[in-house]
């Protein structure tokens, strides 16, 4: 019998073992048979559509019961940040729609998610090679789980983001069929790939601009590229941080955003076993290039809508000199909400499910990514803070740039769900047709009104006083 590629055991049955594939895989057409005849039971339309029921829980408690174990002088900054807008509250309430969705019709195809996949946890960022790619780039809450609930929670954000800036009902449902749309064609593309085609497809920022057809959005584009170019580990270090009168380098307090918080004790000593924790986890040559560094200085820094109040703290190392910088992002990992409906995770630190999720789904990664644990025992992943990242101003699109933005955003998932799952198999259930948008879009549009009745609920329990906001920081 001829030897086929090992296979690496998950987590938890020995790090040198492997088990041999004997059995052959069922082929393309098998699995794609497997996701169409799913669809006998659960039908695609079964995914459409949202009526909470009349026992629903209530989101300000899930919020509250988030808040028990942050930072409790961050989080009235949370709250007057997701008070902001139904779309800022959808954005830090992936908890809640976590538990709606959950309670939902599922077709139980499982891929990595992302966890948290709104419109604005897509971005440019450098790979490796210095090149710019668009991917999706926030992975606090991935999990192994059913594929649509990262197309729903995405669908939602579109269609609340679309009615918050004032486009009609109809212009936001074209927006969201517009993602899925792209989400379910690029799902089919990848399907008829090679696996090693799928793991290296990726898409580069210079693809991205012919695709734009007004001259005003493709000025915008160039610019922002052009921005997001310049946020390097410099360009940090001017924003960020200064020399002190001994001519050493230090961060800048921000208050109350950024600011000299020890972690416990000696701050110099508990970064020390920090980041001696975090360089065993990377590998043999990043280590190599870490042990360049010395570290300088950390501070506090606070970050996103629904991050604040978990730790996120800021590290400066110094390399050949004080114009090589590095600037680290130590944060805060705590078990997906996802996890409580779709099962734990295979990862005991929650920091590394934070890395392995990050790193199956995007097509290419920070080569400083690793996780580590604090002496208080908060579980961290490490990452760098500015690698020429870029988010899409989504503030100033309107109609026909939201709804090309949002077909991006959709087919860009699809590439991380296709090197995270069964591109096959997924195919097979979406099927050729427009039932899959359809549902989404339906589904879109009842939990755009949801969200916008928690919001206004976040709202009147902030002006009852029995929610503490701290709004505009």
């Amino acid at each position: 019998m001829s030897a086929r590629a090992p296979v690496p055991v998950p987590p938890g049955r020995g790090r040198y073992f492997f088990r041999m594939r004997t059995a052959p895989r069922p082929t393309p057409d098998e699995r794609r048979e497997a996701g169409r005849a799913l669809r006998k039971v659960i039908p695609r339309s079964s995914l459409a559509g949202f009526t909470p029921s009349r026992r629903r829980f209530d989101p300000i408690g899930v919020l509250a019961a988030q808040d028990r174990v942050r930072i409790p002088e961050l989080v009235p900054i949370r709250h007057g940040r997701m008070a902001a807008s139904p779309f800022a509250f959808l954005r830090g309430a992936a908890a809640v729609m976590a538990r709606d969705i959950a309670g939902q019709p599922s077709t139980g195809i499982r891929t990595q998610c992302c966890g948290d996949c709104h419109l604005l946890n897509f971005g440019a960022y450098a790979t490796p090679e210095r090149n710019l790619v668009f991917d999706v780039n926030d992975f606090d809450e991935t999990l192994q789980a059913p594929f649509e609930w990262d197309t729903k929670r995405l669908a939602a954000s579109i269609h609340v983001a679309a009615l918050g800036k004032g486009i009609s009902a109809d212009g936001a449902r074209t927006a969201v069929l517009a993602a899925m749309s792209a989400y379910r064609q690029v799902m089919a593309r990848l399907a008829a790939m090679t696996e090693l085609e799928v793991w290296y497809a990726r898409i580069d920022i210079d693809a991205i601009e012919p695709l734009i057809t007004r001259a005003a959005q493709r000025r915008r584009f160039r610019k922002g590229v052009e921005k997001a170019r310049r946020r390097d580990n410099l360009h940090a270090l001017g924003k960020l941080a200064t020399a002190n009168a001994d001519g050493d380098l230090h961060i800048v307090d921000q208050p109350p955003l950024l600011t000299h918080v020890p972690l416990e004790g000696d701050e110099q000593e508990v970064v020390a076993r920090v980041t001696e924790r975090y360089r065993d986890t990377l590998a043999d040559d990043r280590r190599h290039l870490f042990d360049r560094y010395r570290f300088t200085d950390s501070a506090r820094k606070v970050v996103g809508v629904g991050s604040v109040g978990l730790d996120a703290r800021i590290a400066l190392f110094v390399g050949r000199d004080d114009a090589d910088p590095l600037f680290l992002q130590l944060k805060e990992a705590r078990a997906s909400v996802l996890a409580p409906y779709a099962g734990g995770s295979p990862y005991r630190h929650q920091g590394h499910r934070v890395v392995e999720g990050q790193r199956l789904m995007q097509a290419a990664s920070d080569i400083f990514l690793g996780w580590s644990t604090g002496g208080n025992r908060r579980q961290y992943y490490v990452r760098q803070l500015r690698d020429m990242k870029g988010s899409a101003d989504v503030a100033a699109m309107d109609a026909k740039w939201l709804a090309d933005y949002a077909r991006l955003c959709g087919g860009t998932l699809a590439h991380g769900h296709a090197r995270g799952g069964d591109a096959c198999v997924i195919t097979g259930y979406l099927g050729s047709g427009t039932r899959f948008e359809e549902a989404m879009a339906d589904f879109a549009r009842d939990y755009a009104a949801q969200s916008i009745a928690d919001h206004a609920a976040l709202e009147q329990a902030i002006h009852d006083g029995r929610v503490v906001a701290e709004a505009g920081v």
